[in-house]
């Protein structure tokens, strides 16, 4: 999933089956999946990158009606850096509750662009702008249901574009749960054709989301106080950082600063964990507010309160914080669906919520490869097993990295290109 960096002041082996990168080589330098996670890759382990980025945001204007709150949200917003000759153009689909400028949507967007792709970035689902604009339910989580969203929302804006750019063949890939939704969109289009994409990437995918989730969510029980507990928490961890910060010699909370803290292990593993759950919390409030408020759902808004643009959202925000995802699932999630499909279990919607109900197609089509890392903690060892003996030699797996952490690594996005580019795995 996701995680936001500013909540924490902000040679290959060819091993039968899948490949794997040799941990005797393998340079990248934080050992701790968590840490990883928060702090990525130091700058100068990043790939330099000549030249600017052209980067543009645009809109695809919707005259869907919105409720007042939300009268400063025009349509969707997506982003695109394009070349000026003919080239590949590979769209991306953001993480758990990330716009389209998000963080590593733009690390990527960088990379792949100075590589010679044309680039589209969408934003998840889970966003609030999308849940807004592009779901024609309005409940983001459902796999099927939101590749659909996805798929609709690229052949318009790939409709809008078509006359700007000169296009080659298409690529697709997503991060975190946008990489468990590529799979989904790479589905329908190989019954579509609207792209028929020569190459998919997976890039550190949930297996099971609701498993993933769950996951995320454990680790706010090792904070003192648990959940309940996130406030105090969060403003221990700001102060220990803060103190850190004014007795060393640091200009800016950058890269720098990030990383001596860490060598310094001014928070203690759990504490770094519980920032990595925080953060998922935040990216879950906005999508549960926005889901409640366009259904008029009754789960944090009363139904019968058209919110205007001069009302406090304080109060709301504080009651979506503290609602977990399994909350979102249980008592919001599963029961739209089973009133929409009476009979449903919650088991049998948990499934749908997994590469497992598209296996037989994961393991058929050769364009899908996945990319991710053996200490990632959305992923149970099992799940890891699972991976390899579906994806087989599409399958990259790194010793650590943690989630994403490496995304920005200089030999995995060579290697990510090189996949791109390659016509075998």
């Amino acid at each position: 999933m996701k995680i936001a960096r500013s909540i924490l002041i902000g040679v290959l082996l060819l091993i039968p089956a899948f490949v794997w990168a040799d941990d005797a080589t393998y340079r990248y330098p934080i050992d701790d999946s968590f840490a990883a996670t928060i702090l990525g890759t130091p700058q100068n382990l990043r790939p330099e990158l000549k030249g600017e980025l052209p980067i543009k945001t645009m809109v695809l204007e919707t005259d869907l009606k919105k409720p007042e709150i939300f009268f400063y949200d025009h349509g969707l917003r997506y982003t695109v850096a394009f070349q000026d000759r003919k080239a590949p153009l590979i769209f991306l689909i953001a993480g758990t509750g990330g716009s389209s400028k998000s963080a590593k949507i733009v690390a990527l967007m960088a990379n792949l662009y100075h590589a010679g792709f044309h680039v589209i970035a969408l934003p998840s689902p889970t966003f609030s702008n999308f849940i807004i604009n592009a779901s024609t339910t309005h409940v983001p989580g459902n796999l099927a249901e939101d590749a659909d969203d996805l798929y609709r929302v690229m052949e318009q804006i790939w409709s809008q574009c078509k006359e700007r750019i000169e296009v080659s063949h298409f690529h697709l890939a997503g991060y975190s749960l946008g990489g468990t939704e590529a799979a989904f969109v790479a589905k329908l289009d190989e019954e579509r054709k609207v792209f028929d994409f020569r190459r998919v990437l997976m890039l550190n995918p949930a297996l099971s989301l609701y498993n993933s989730v769950s996951r995320i969510e454990e680790l706010l029980d090792r904070i003192p106080g648990g959940p309940r507990k996130m406030g105090a928490f969060y403003n221990r961890v700001m102060e220990k950082s803060t103190e850190f910060y004014r007795k060393g010699d640091f200009v800016a909370i950058d890269d720098d600063f990030l990383f001596a803290a860490y060598q310094a292990q001014i928070l203690e593993r759990d504490e770094v964990g519980g920032m990595i759950a925080v953060s998922f919390r935040i990216s879950s409030a906005g999508m549960i507010f926005a889901s409640d408020v366009m259904t008029r759902g009754g789960y944090v808004v009363p139904k019968n309160r058209e919110l205007k643009n001069s009302d406090s959202l304080e109060d709301y925000f504080w009651t979506s914080l503290h609602l977990s995802f399994l909350d979102y699932f249980n008592e919001y999630f599963v029961p739209y669906f089973q009133s929409r499909q009476p009979g449903l279990t919650k088991e049998e919607l948990i499934e749908t919520l997994s590469l497992k109900s598209i296996e037989h197609y994961l393991a058929s089509s050769t364009k899908i490869g996945v990319i991710t890392n053996e200490d990632d903690f959305i992923l149970a060892s099992e799940e890891l097993d699972y991976l390899r003996r579906v994806f087989g030699p599409r399958l990259k797996l790194y010793p650590r990295g943690g989630h994403l952490g490496n995304l920005e690594y200089s030999d995995n996005m060579a290697f990510l290109i090189d996949r791109l580019h390659s016509s075998t795995w």
